[in-house]
């Protein structure tokens, strides 16, 4: 509060000062009495105060913006990017200086040529950035790889939309079964910004919840992800783009889009499902074995009771309909694997052992009646 109070006296003081000033120029040009000058000196000092406080309102915002873009582009990037822009400045004095020699336009031909060779050794460095990087990883790997000490560094890994939005992705990282760094478009970035700005209550939930996570990530201590402003020319969609993008950094995706899936496998490109994942770590029972669950609702089917496990599994209990909201204990009977995941059908445990009581109470009167 005191340093607002500061900046706000110092800018008033700032602009009384350049009030003044003005109203003495406009007086010994004017000859204007004392009631003008002062008059004049009022106004310039308000314009000046609310002119300086914008200017320094907007070098703020401008700062800020700035170091959120820096912490948002890789350090591959940032120092690919001052390698081109030195490499193009070299190249751009060299082609520029014989123009410099000619007369008339040969000056600005020689400035267009600086300036173009700047820029394009600026898009060069920030662009391929990743694939240098890349290779002198992969150069360094052959060279110190040995069977006693094996130094290597993981590939890329590009995160898909609709692995941010799932959400799951944030535990994984979490549980360290990841490794190498993550990478985020820019592309991927404006796609959640549209879902999240989108009409319907639910994609805008989904965008706003993507975003949220991405931000979380990037501000964990132990996930290592970057994000990177790239565009990829001819590709209109974002799958597209996540492909090609894949094939330049030699990466694997991150995803749950079943087609997207489909489409990189086709491509060569390794990819990771988070739902091939989860299914792979779910509980694994076989028939006989007892287990407990919470009956939630009816099936489908006459008389049966639906539960899940924690992993989310769907555990169908045989004339358990009229128990909901109740803990069974219940016998596997069989297992089943279908497109939509695993389902287990079970039947209630106390009904396994009356039965197989009935069955020994069977047997010991047959006993009885054989033996006398």
């Amino acid at each position: 509060m005191y340093n607002k109070l500061l900046i706000s006296r110092n800018l008033f003081i700032m602009a009384l000062l350049i009030g003044a000033w003005v109203a003495y120029l406009i007086q010994l040009i004017l000859k204007l009495s004392l009631p003008w000058v002062a008059g004049i000196a009022l106004v310039g000092a308000a314009l000046s105060y609310v002119a300086v406080n914008w200017l320094l309102d907007t070098g703020k915002r401008l700062t800020s913006n700035l170091n959120q873009r820096l912490d948002d582009t890789a350090i591959e990037v940032i120092i690919c990017g001052m390698a081109g822009l030195l490499m193009g400045i070299l190249v751009g004095v060299l082609c520029s200086f014989p123009l410099s020699v000619l007369r008339g336009a040969g000056s600005y031909l020689a400035l267009l040529v600086f300036v173009f060779c700047v820029w394009l050794g600026l898009k060069i460095g920030t662009r391929r950035a990743f694939d240098v990087f890349h290779s002198i990883s992969l150069h360094r790997g052959n060279q110190q790889l040995s069977w006693g000490d094996q130094e290597w560094q993981e590939g890329y890994k590009v995160l898909d939309t609709s692995a941010i939005i799932d959400g799951r992705i944030y535990d994984v990282c979490l549980s360290k079964f990841l490794q190498g760094p993550i990478v985020v478009p820019t592309f991927v970035i404006e796609e959640l910004q549209h879902i999240a700005d989108s009409s319907d209550a639910i994609r805008r939930n989904k965008g706003r919840r993507g975003l949220e996570l991405l931000s979380k990530m990037k501000k964990h201590s132990s996930i290592k992800i970057d994000i990177i402003e790239t565009d990829i020319e001819g590709e209109k969609d974002v799958d597209g783009k996540l492909v090609a993008l894949c094939k330049q950094l030699k990466a694997s995706i991150i995803t749950t889009d079943y087609n997207l899936n489909k489409v990189a496998e086709l491509q060569g490109i390794t990819v990771l499902n988070i739902n091939e994942l989860a299914n792979a770590v779910k509980v694994i029972v076989y028939p006989g074995e007892t287990m407990q669950v919470a009956i939630i609702k009816e099936g489908k089917e006459c008389g049966q009771g639906i539960g899940y496990l924690e992993d989310g599994t769907m555990v169908v209990v045989e004339e358990a309909s009229h128990e909901i909201g109740q803990d069974l204990e219940v016998v596997v009977t069989s297992v089943f694997q279908t497109a939509a995941g695993r389902m287990i059908f079970t039947r209630k445990a106390r009904e396994t052992r009356s039965e197989a009581g009935v069955g020994n109470n069977l047997c010991d009167s047959a006993e009885v009646n054989l033996y006398g």
